[in-house]
């Protein structure tokens, strides 16, 4: 099969668990931002970055390191066993320590009164590194299929269980008797004063279910523990922590600033605002994160490949395409698809063309960062991560406490920009692709300038208004298929 058409199949099927999850759990962003004021939602937002910061540390780069060792070395299980034993361990010693020092922990992020919060969160992060190897081995495997199915299954006990302690138990408690039956049984199982403690909860129980479902896999596994294996496998994973680590600081740092550099009366609610608009930038990191799941293992399945090259060009030309696509859908139809989050939340619309310009960027960044991946260079990407990190905090420290959630929106746009640039500069030097940055920069700037044009139409009608976006956004594929197909005649 030709290497790009198996990189969109199995993107595809990736995409299944990753865009349909995604977007099945977008559709709890209506109910949060309908059910929850700003400042709650600000909560979950918070504690939420807080999460994906420890999933990058309990994980530690070594779901990479597993890919670039099940390839290079013969016995696979000694492989998978020495990832998989080594993730669990530092699990273990995670939770002991988070028990250990629960009460500090809580008041150092203020949240004195709620240390429960940080439990909940210590057992998912614990849990999702715990499986990150079981699921690492299906996409090596090539599995995507099942991969799919266990993601999905996750997905729909998490949402699930979200209605069921959000809108359903809530509901009972308000329209029923208390000596009704329905309502006798749900006080068994719910407590209206945990309130948004409820969305961590069905977090949990969806991450104790994954784990379930991968169970018979791991303990079938021949245990092979290989110190000399397992040191190389972390000197070749900790740059790629350092990377991570900093790069979750680009992605998430924002949310968790927002609370300590605004006042303290304002601070959460422009964290919920600007989270419930974060999430309208999802569809752009739904596609990436579909295609990364691909990508990674693609890439160095291609390593020895002599077009490996050419191939890594076309991939970048054809991501750049989808996600402008992505883009002028989401702008050209932002006023249908502003009913998603509350009415409560619309003041932060205007930063959802910068988010979702800046997760292009990242994405572009994601394609780049296969020179110092294949080249076994990881340390420059440690190394563009801290530039970005730095650029991160320098420029929020700045812009939030003058423009508050707007400041942080762009600072997280120049961060990836930025990063984007230096990789592709360094990354032409140590393993040069020659990706077609003519026909990349046109369609950007064509992309952006539709964009600003429709801008124009701001004060017509609203099907006027629809009417002229579907325009120029059918304008815009119809230019990229003519120019496709001349190529490809």
């Amino acid at each position: 099969m030709n290497p790009l058409q198996k990189l969109a199949g199995q993107t595809a099927i990736y995409g299944l668990s990753s865009i349909v999850g995604r977007l099945l759990n977008y559709l709890l962003v209506p109910i949060y931002t309908r059910v929850f004021l700003p400042a709650d939602f600000g909560v979950v937002a918070e504690l939420y970055a807080y999460i994906a910061f420890l999933n990058v540390l309990l994980t530690y780069g070594m779901e990479t390191a597993f890919f670039r060792y099940y390839e290079l070395t013969e016995n696979k299980n000694i492989v998978y066993f020495t990832g998989f034993f080594s993730l669990l361990t530092t699990s273990f010693l995670f939770l002991i320590l988070v028990l250990a020092s629960l009460p500090q922990l809580a008041s150092l992020i203020r949240y004195p009164q709620n240390s429960e919060y940080i439990l909940y969160l210590a057992f998912i992060v614990a849990i999702d590194a715990i499986t990150a190897i079981p699921f690492a081995k299906l996409r090596a495997q090539n599995k995507a299929k099942m991969f799919a199915l266990i993601k999905l299954l996750n997905i729909g006990f998490n949402i699930g269980f979200n209605l069921f302690f959000i809108v359903f138990c809530p509901y009972v408690v308000k329209n029923f008797q208390s000596s009704d039956t329905i309502f006798k049984i749900i006080e068994l199982f719910y407590n209206r004063n945990i309130g948004v403690g409820y969305v961590f909860i069905a977090n949990l129980i969806a991450s104790i279910f994954t784990l379930l479902l991968l169970l018979p896999s791991i303990i079938k596994v021949k245990f092979e523990f290989d110190k000399t294996l397992w040191k190389k496998m972390i000197l070749y994973a900790l740059p790629l922590l350092i990377a991570g680590f900093a790069g979750i600081i680009n992605e998430t740092i924002d949310r968790i600033l927002l609370k300590f550099l605004l006042p303290e009366d304002i601070s959460m609610t422009q964290l919920g605002i600007y989270s419930a608009c974060y999430k309208i930038s999802i569809i752009i990191t739904i596609f990436i994160q579909a295609f990364r799941f691909a990508a990674d293992p693609f890439f160095f399945s291609q390593e020895k490949n002599k077009d490996a090259k050419k191939i890594y060009a076309a991939v970048m030309n054809y991501f750049v395409m989808a996600c402008l696509i992505v883009f002028l859908g989401v702008m050209m139809y932002i006023d249908i698809v502003k009913y998603f989050i509350g009415k409560n939340y619309y003041d932060g619309l205007k930063v959802v063309p910068v988010l979702l310009l800046a997760n292009i960027f990242l994405g572009v960044y994601y394609n780049l960062s296969i020179w110092y991946k294949l080249s076994g260079k990881t340390l420059y990407g440690a190394y563009l991560s801290i530039f970005g990190a730095c650029v991160t905090l320098l420029l929020n420290f700045i812009w939030i406490p003058v423009w508050g959630y707007v400041g942080a929106a762009w600072a997280t746009m120049i961060c990836y920009l930025t990063m984007m640039i230096a990789s592709y500069i360094i990354g032409q030097k140590n393993f040069k692709v020659n990706y077609n940055l003519k026909k990349i920069g046109g369609y950007f700037t064509l992309a952006l300038s539709l964009f600003l044009i429709s801008k124009l139409f701001s004060k017509y009608s609203i099907n006027l208004k629809l009417l002229l976006n579907t325009a120029i956004f059918i304008l815009f594929i119809v230019v990229i298929i003519c120019v496709e197909k001349r190529k490809r005649k």
